[in-house]
């Protein structure tokens, strides 16, 4: 116990006087070492790698390759010769002799690919980040077949049980290409096509191969071929673009596309430029599933690339028949269906190309034979049926604008159209343009997700001057200063114009405000035999007649349209209208009677026919009614005196005035009243057209009287 008391009591020798504190020695295994050593062993790991690699080439790699790209394709696949695997010096070098890649089950017997040598030099980089570039490609006898099943639910190139994928080739820098054959077949698009690849030296020096290339298929069933070559760049040349040029024919069409791309099977970015020709625009749409309306001759030119999804066609210009089209539009490859957006405008639209966009031929038009023949009569509407098939392959955004459109006695401009298909819903709005200084605003749907399709139709014309409207069918406009709109609001049941019309059901009406318009009609229409000889021999013919106000209304059912009223109030007469038109079977049965309001010696007093059909109307001024007058007066004439003959045809006057109000509403027969007001009983009492047997039958005879609401 002393001796330890004694021993800590003991003070350790002070320090050396200049002698800093000694440190203690680092011990090995820090953090820092640690790290190093564990990089150090990596590259040295990597270096020995890349040294056996390189110089084995990767051979002994070759059953590992079969198995695990085996296992991710679940497909049997073989290498039959060579194999090579290894970093050259630092992108991937893979060499294949012999391999084969065998298609899924549901496919058929035989290989999805197959090459007696493939060599290629791909990116490192890019595998890495996912971007699959190959900068130098070397395949030789190579087969490739790529299928769709006949759902278009899976493909023969992605290999997983998931959902087909689009094509989705990797970028490819450089290749050289011998024997090569490339098979496609899609069952639901009904294309089928195989395309050969060969590849020769080029005569420029900028490019170092050029990759050419022809086939053949068919397209829906119409066979096509095209041919085209692929110049690669040099690999000294810095900044080079493969050239491409590419020339399809076929489905009665001539395509040609030239231009740039950003590798050899780079297409995104594409600076390209097509020209394409033909007898009918929808030929080419057709073999993509995409419905439009049939065109003359054409041809169109447009630049050309690809982003993402779309395909795009900008600065288009061109022509169809005898009109001009310019604007853009671009088609996306889209689920569940493409989607085509366009943005177009016409300087001038040919009447005749405007036939097939509500279903008329474009060759019979511009042949004159629009007219048809049906069990012996003609037949003028439309009937093309609807491509309702073709519907459920795309949807549509498309904005269109018409500056002027060509035709004789159709003073339309300045059409506006907005479409929209969305899962075969078309809307057709607005469709509005100009006519004769006046505007036609249109709204209509087609909706085809019914059978038969279901048409809404919404017409509207605003006040628009008849003189000018009316200068094509041969009424001068000195002397007319009336106006009239109109509104047609109905819907049908058909897969054609011809077919929806004719089951159609609704109102349509036209009005005249107040105006002037010519005597000379007015006295005709009502046969005042007395009054139009003195007017002629004084000279007076284009005198005008105050128009007080006018309603030409039918009530439609079922396709029949029956007069619900026609009534014209002018300043001098009545004029009432019964009878109506068939859409069935376009007849008419019209008939139009003018009663005086004063006295007037040698009128008619008879109605006015209009009759035949829609094609060939005819009109008969000398009706039943006064060959039976004419009868009456030759036997008074016989009986008493000549004198007595002339009472026949004496007019008292006593036409009653009508209440411009219900007219100006546009209002049926029931609600029309005198300017005393009582209820009017000359009107609404007419039968309606024919029936398609060409008699009248009962139900077509009965008076419809649906009042149109809110019309104007």
């Amino acid at each position: 116990m002393l001796r330890f008391s004694a021993f800590m009591a003991e003070e350790p020798p002070p320090p050396a006087s200049g002698d800093a504190p000694a440190r203690p020695a680092r011990a090995l295994g820090t953090p820092l070492a640690s790290v190093i050593a564990v990089v150090a062993t990596i590259l040295g790991l990597l270096v020995l790698a890349w040294t056996i690699l390189f110089v084995t080439k990767g051979r002994f790699l070759k059953s590992t390759f079969e198995k695990v790209v085996a296992a991710q394709t679940h497909r049997d696949v073989r290498v039959a010769g060579d194999f090579q695997l290894y970093f050259a010096p630092f992108n991937v070098r893979f060499l294949a002799e012999g391999l084969t890649i065998s298609n899924p089950e549901w496919a058929g017997r035989g290989n999805f690919f197959s090459a007696r040598k493939i060599d290629s030099r791909i990116s490192t980089w890019s595998l890495i980040t996912g971007n699959r570039r190959i900068n130098w490609l070397g395949l030789e006898d190579g087969h490739v077949d790529l299928q769709w099943d006949k759902e278009g639910r899976r493909n023969t190139w992605t290999f997983s049980e998931e959902k087909g994928e689009p094509l989705d080739l990797p970028i490819i820098r450089r290749a050289i290409v011998q024997g090569t054959m490339i098979r496609y077949v899609d069952p639901r698009m009904r294309i089928a096509a195989g395309i050969r690849i060969h590849t020769v030296e080029a005569l420029d020096t900028k490019f170092a191969s050029t990759i050419r290339f022809d086939g053949n298929g068919t397209a829906r069933g119409t066979r096509f071929t095209l041919a085209g070559e692929l110049l690669t760049p040099n690999a000294t040349v810095a900044g080079g673009q493969n050239q491409l040029k590419l020339h399809v024919e076929g489905v009665r069409t001539s395509i040609h596309v030239a231009g740039t791309l950003p590798g050899a099977t780079e297409i995104e970015g594409a600076d390209l430029h097509m020209d394409a020709r033909g007898q009918n625009l929808a030929d080419v749409f057709a073999v993509a599933g995409i419905a439009v309306p049939d065109t003359r001759n054409y041809r169109l030119r447009s630049d050309l690339t690809k982003y993402g999804d779309e395909w795009r066609f900008t600065r288009l210009t061109g022509r169809f028949g005898a009109s001009d089209l310019a604007g853009k539009f671009t088609v996306a490859v889209r689920e569940p269906r493409l989607l085509l957006t366009a943005d177009l405008s016409t300087r001038v639209l040919d009447i005749v190309d405007a036939g097939p966009f509500i279903g008329y031929s474009p060759q019979a038009s511009a042949a004159g034979a629009v007219v048809t023949q049906a069990a012996g009569t003609p037949r003028i509407l439309p009937d093309a049926p609807l491509r309702v098939e073709a519907l459920r392959n795309f949807d549509a955004k498309v904005d269109w604008r018409v500056r002027t459109v060509r035709a004789e006695s159709l003073p339309v401009s300045n059409i506006t159209l907005g479409l929209d298909l969305d899962d075969r819903l078309l809307k057709l709005s607005p469709l509005n343009f100009s006519m004769a200084r006046g505007t036609v605003n249109s709204d209509i749907t087609i909706n085809a997700r019914r059978d038969p399709v279901f048409t809404e139709y919404d017409i509207r014309l605003s006040p628009t001057p008849m003189g000018t409207l009316l200068a094509g069918f041969g009424v001068e406009q000195s002397g007319t200063s009336g106006t009239l709109k109109a509104r047609v609001q109905m819907t049908g049941s058909g897969n054609s114009v011809r077919d929806s019309l004719a089951n159609s059901n609704g109102r349509i009406a036209v009005i005249l405000p107040k105006g002037n318009f010519w005597t000379r009609n007015v006295q005709l229409s009502e046969l005042d035999i007395g009054v139009f000889i003195q007017k002629m021999f004084e000279k007076k013919l284009k005198e005008p007649v105050q128009i007080n106000c006018g309603l030409i209304g039918f009530s439609v059912r079922n396709g029949i349209a029956a007069a619900d009223p026609i009534l014209i109030d002018t300043e001098k007469n009545v004029m009432l209208g019964r009878g109506g038109f068939s859409f069935r079977n376009e007849t008419l049965d019209l008939a139009f009677r003018a009663d005086s309001k004063k006295f007037s010696l040698f009128s008619g007093q008879s109605p006015v026919g209009i009759g035949g059909y829609f094609a060939r109307p005819r009109i008969d001024v000398i009706s039943p009614e006064l060959v039976g007058r004419a009868g009456a007066g030759l036997g008074l004439g016989v009986l008493a005196s000549p004198f007595a003959a002339v009472i026949a045809f004496v007019d008292v006057g006593d036409a009653k005035a009508a209440d411009c109000g219900p007219v100006l509403a546009g209002a049926s027969a029931r609600a029309q009243r005198t300017d005393k007001g009582k209820p009017r009983d000359d009107v609404g009492k007419g039968t309606t057209a024919k029936s398609e047997s060409g008699k009248a039958s009962k139900g077509e005879r009965k008076e419809q009287r649906k009042k149109f609401l809110g019309i104007f």
